[in-house]
């Protein structure tokens, strides 16, 4: 009872739910504004044969952009104000945990390559949240890429992104 009490408690800080929804608004507002103008290099007019090809995508980023106006007009100006912590910084700091991680290895992919990427990753993770001992962690993260390799490269022949490392060994 005192716990769920305390995630409760409006004192012990947070994000808000007016802080959301708030930079979602302005987050989607850009993705609209990239739709707009990707769309608009495109072609997003009307050609002799019809619609060019962005022509609904880049209304598509129009609507998301209005839209998003309205939501983030609503959620700074509306009667009826939220101020309920959507997140608690303890638990934000949870979720950043694993979701910090998660993009250094998405970008680490793009330079090292997929397996060793994800070597890395299940390691650091393995050492970090379980306290694995280094014998386990080399085992495991070691042995999973290589499994991920022979499958994916040898068996199925699907090309990943590969790094330095697997182009020492021709591929």
């Amino acid at each position: 009872m005192e716990q769920q009490q305390k995630q409760q408690d409006p004192h012990q800080g947070g994000v808000s739910e007016r802080a959301v929804g708030a930079f979602t608004a302005i987050f989607i507002f850009f993705v609209g504004v990239v739709m707009i103008v990707d769309n608009y290099k495109l072609g997003a007019g009307w050609s002799k044969d019809g619609p060019e090809s962005g022509y609904f995508p880049l209304r598509v980023g129009a609507i998301l952009c209005i839209a998003c106006v309205v939501v983030l007009l609503q959620t700074l100006y509306a009667k009826n104000r939220s101020t309920k912590t959507f997140v608690t910084w303890e638990r934000l700091k949870l979720v950043l945990k694993v979701l910090l991680p998660t993009i250094a290895y998405v970008l680490a992919i793009q330079l090292i390559g997929i397996y060793v990427a994800s070597a890395l990753f299940i390691g650091a993770f393995m050492r970090a949240m379980d306290k694995s001992s280094w014998l386990k962690v080399l085992t495991i993260s070691i042995g999973v890429s290589l499994a991920l390799f022979w499958m994916f490269e040898v068996q199925f022949m699907v090309p990943l992104p590969k790094g330095p490392l697997e182009a020492l060994f021709g591929y």
